[in-house]
């Protein structure tokens, strides 16, 4: 395929994953590894999560050219419950030892019913949304968050003590789409409040605070600040919640002791995710479970929406719809991804 697109370019989703697989294979991941890597980053793509997608190949590489990401990591899996299953990811990039925590979760459910993964030693590993919709797709409602760089100050406080951490939800729905709910900690991401900046415009004094905590619409002095968590203090309960799951109960790091990838891209950051999963025809047979995710979604559907050019969604449509678009269509690449993927993939044994 490989056409353009306007600034941007079109892949299939089987050349997306070769070059992806190639490119970490050049910066040193052993095949098995780097399909791991590349499949929760395509998926991204697929979703129209770009941020997430194959353009980490910049802040990942940076960090495995460095040290500071095991190119060749000994992940291992303890079973220290029937249920339960504790991952060291030994530095690994992040989305492998979530595939090794995704997969280790499940191999407990599909015993127990129930399985529960914690990781430690990782690293950033992409959005939520994949490992739910491959939970989702094998049966498995989930639970899914991990840790962060701070960018949050306490409830009240005036630095940054806790991360914007992402937490999400996954149902299957056998007859359908499942669904998908991945949501970070903060009102807004700083990239909104960068683009507000860009065009001269204030920002709503709920996205953030200035450097000494007091919530501002000037966006120059948000950037400088905190971000606020939805919610205000619940969701500062609510990321401290996913913290102390991802992080203090994995024997991960947690608040400030995770390390900054901006700041020491050399140093293990140390951070923590964790999977419960539910097998979901331990409760029903699959056509019971179809016809109640069907029935839940038309209730939602039926609602008729404030803003007709706005019709009430369920979470996780928007992102399936555009994963559906861009299997027929083409993926949308960044140029400049696609020369830093080749230029990496260059350097892959042939």
């Amino acid at each position: 395929m490989n056409a353009p697109a306007k600034d941007k370019t079109l892949f299939t989703e089987a050349e997306l994953n070769d070059l992806g697989s190639r490119a970490f294979q050049g910066l040193g991941l052993p095949a098995a590894d780097a399909a791991d890597v590349v499949r929760v980053l395509v998926l991204a793509d697929l979703f129209g999560l770009s941020t997430h997608g194959l353009s980490r190949i910049e802040s990942y590489g940076e960090r495995l050219q460095v040290g500071g990401i095991n190119a060749r990591p000994r992940i291992t899996v303890e079973t220290v419950a029937p249920a339960l299953r504790r991952v060291d990811g030994d530095n690994g990039v992040g989305p492998l030892v979530g595939m090794h925590a995704l997969r280790a979760a499940m191999a407990a459910a599909e015993t127990c019913g129930v399985g529960v993964a914690f990781a430690r030693q990782s690293n950033h590993f992409g959005p939520i949304s994949p490992y739910g919709l491959m939970a989702a797709q094998a049966g498995y409602a989930s639970v899914i968050g991990s840790n962060a760089t701070t960018t949050i100050a306490p409830w009240g406080g005036s630095d940054a003590r806790l991360g914007n951490s992402p937490l999400g939800f996954g149902v299957p729905n056998p007859g359908g789409d499942p669904f998908l709910l991945d949501m970070a900690m903060s009102v807004v991401a700083r990239a909104k409040i960068r683009a507000a900046l860009k065009r001269g415009e204030a920002v709503p004094d709920s996205w953030a605070t200035d450097a000494s905590g007091r919530p501002t619409t000037d966006p120059r002095a948000a950037l400088d600040g905190f971000l606020l968590p939805i919610g205000g203090h619940k969701g500062y309960g609510l990321a401290l919640l996913v913290d102390l799951f991802s992080g203090l109960l994995s024997n991960a790091a947690y608040l400030t002791h995770v390390k900054s990838w901006v700041d020491a891209p050399d140093e293990p950051q140390n951070l923590g995710h964790f999977f419960i999963l539910i097998d979901t025809r331990r409760l029903g047979s699959t056509q019971w479970l179809t016809d109640r995710m069907k029935d839940f979604a038309a209730i939602l559907h039926a609602s008729a929406p404030a803003d007709p050019r706005r019709p009430v969604i369920v979470p996780g449509e928007i992102e399936l719809d555009k994963m559906a678009r861009q299997r027929q269509e083409g993926i949308a690449l960044d140029p400049a991804v696609v020369a830093l993927l080749r230029s990496h993939a260059a350097k892959a044994p042939a």
